[in-house]
């Protein structure tokens, strides 16, 4: 399952409501770090199939939850859990990093 494009429309669907743990990567297309990091979301999102959902919101499109959420810096990572931020990153990480830290909150 690849990443899943979510808008500020849809945020509340797919990310409060979820029944699985989701990541919210908030990214924009002009944000080398957040280019970096993206291959490794897509990998992970496959790896944690069905117990973790990877989502990403364009920040220069849907800006409203990253403002709820007071992101500042991306590319910011958010992990929901019963449709509450557990945990939140800011920069860019290799993908043991961020496996790591996606195992340790689910």
């Amino acid at each position: 399952m690849a990443t899943v494009p979510v808008t500020d429309a849809t945020f509340d669907a797919e990310v409060r409501q979820s029944d699985i743990p989701v990541v919210v990567d908030f990214w924009a297309e002009w944000c080398g770090p957040c280019r970096q990091i993206g291959p490794a979301l897509e990998e992970l999102s496959a790896e944690f199939e069905g117990k973790v959902k990877i989502v990403k919101v364009n920040v220069d499109s849907d800006q409203q939850a990253a403002a709820q959420l007071g992101v500042r810096g991306i590319p910011a990572l958010f992990l929901f859990k019963d449709g509450e931020v557990v945990s939140n990153k800011v920069g860019a990480a290799p993908k043991a990093s961020l496996q790591s830290w996606i195992q340790s909150a689910i």
